[in-house]
């Protein structure tokens, strides 16, 4: 049995789950989350708490069982506090600004790349060079993060790109000049 799979899921006050067979709604004060869940695992609510058990003793329901487990209790983390990455672009003349939703980012190319933000996502700019990626989806959030990301990723030699807030860039060494 899995060990984060066995502990339950404590639900805040402020948010409502409603479990119909394997199909989950959160709602919270960040927004409505709404997934339905793999074969192999049943929910039940006790009280303030969500347990999640395997059905079967077999392999691909064992193993379900701690990544729903993960699922729901990001779900009802996101309804109530949010989620956010945060990224840092570094290099002459990259910037970043955001206008009504969308995010443009001018980073090295003969263009401005615009980001348009699916459903229940956000983005804020700080300093033309933080960006901030928050929503209640922890996936969706991710999955923003590096798309943003991946419009210019960071360069080993200098360190120029878009990077995860405190992200370590290994750096090469340049060319050895000619002795």
């Amino acid at each position: 049995m899995s060990r984060i799979g066995k502990s339950p899921i404590p639900v805040p006050e402020k948010v409502a789950v409603t479990l119909d067979g394997l199909s989950v709604t959160v709602k919270g004060p960040k927004g409505e989350l709404h997934r339905t869940l793999p074969e192999g695992v049943s929910l039940s609510q006790v009280e303030n708490t969500i347990v999640v058990t395997p059905t079967t003793n077999k392999r691909k329901s064992r193993e379900r069982h701690g990544l729903c487990r993960s699922l729901i209790a990001n779900m009802v983390e996101g309804v109530s506090q949010g989620f956010s990455r945060k990224l840092e672009i570094v290099g002459v003349g990259s910037r970043a600004q955001v206008k009504g939703k969308t995010l443009v980012v001018s980073a090295g190319y003969s263009h401005p790349v615009e980001v348009i933000p699916p459903e229940g996502i956000t983005f804020a700019v700080q300093n033309n060079t933080n960006v901030t990626v928050s929503g209640p989806d922890k996936e969706l959030v991710g999955n923003e993060a590096a798309k943003i990301r991946a419009i210019r990723p960071p360069e080993p030699y200098k360190g120029k790109g878009i990077k995860y807030e405190g992200e370590r860039i290994l750096r090469k060494a340049g060319k050895s000049g000619k002795k």
